[in-house]
């Protein structure tokens, strides 16, 4: 099955899937192997949550689909349990103004090293899992994490807030490992925001709560509006 979806404009990916495994490629950039389990919708609890502050990001246009090319952006996930595993929205759902169950995916695994991310539910992970997970790599006090897109907010706080390498693709283990260093050198870990360079209009916040790292963004927003 050949299929095209991605979460930004400049960052089309070719997805080439086989009995659940999925190629991703980002402007001829293998980002990495996605092994998907399809399934049934699990933390039904956690999913209404997650739409719920789903719900303002995407009114606030930081969620949503570039509609002229029918390419979503923006996604968020929240940590289930002690370890690494998350519920992040699936792919292809930036578009949609309200989410359910069925609209996320449980990632179970995130091999940095060997650029592998393993998920299971109703629906493909979003292709930005991978970078969702080398947050959550970060400490465990991490409990969720946003990915908006804005032009107002990229361009006012670019080289402001903690800024990735613009040479290091979004969604790629490089990714994981820039932020690794934002987080432990650069001020990531206590401004809880960070703008991605490499991936126009893209910022990315994290925090205890969904609570916490949606109104991060918010509150920016708020201040450019």
């Amino acid at each position: 099955m050949l299929a095209l979806s991605d979460q930004a404009s400049h960052h089309v990916r070719l997805v080439a899937s086989k009995e659940g495994v999925e190629l991703t490629i980002d402007e001829g950039y293998v980002k990495y192997v996605s092994l998907w389990t399809p399934g049934d919708a699990t933390h039904i609890l956690a999913a209404r949550d997650l739409d719920h502050w789903r719900r303002p990001l995407f009114e606030a246009g930081l969620i949503g689909e570039y509609e002229d090319l029918g390419i979503g952006y923006g996604n968020i996930s929240v940590r289930r349990g002690s370890g690494n595993l998350f519920l992040i929205s699936g792919t292809q759902t930036g578009h949609l103004s309200t989410t359910n169950e069925q609209h996320y995916s449980l990632v179970t695994d995130c091999d940095i090293r060997n650029s592998i991310v393993r998920c299971s539910g109703p629906i493909q992970a979003s292709s930005e899992a991978m970078t969702h997970g080398a947050i959550y790599a970060l400490g465990d006090a991490i409990g969720a994490v946003v990915h908006v897109h804005s032009v107002e907010l990229w361009q006012r706080h670019i080289h402001k807030l903690p800024t990735t390498d613009p040479d290091v693709a979004y969604g790629t283990p490089d990714m994981a490992r820039e932020l690794d260093r934002l987080y432990r050198q650069a001020g990531f870990k206590d401004a809880g925001v960070a703008v991605l360079a490499g991936h126009d209009e893209g910022l990315i916040s994290f925090g205890t709560t969904l609570e916490q790292a949606a109104t991060r963004i918010l509150r920016l927003a708020g201040e450019t509006g």
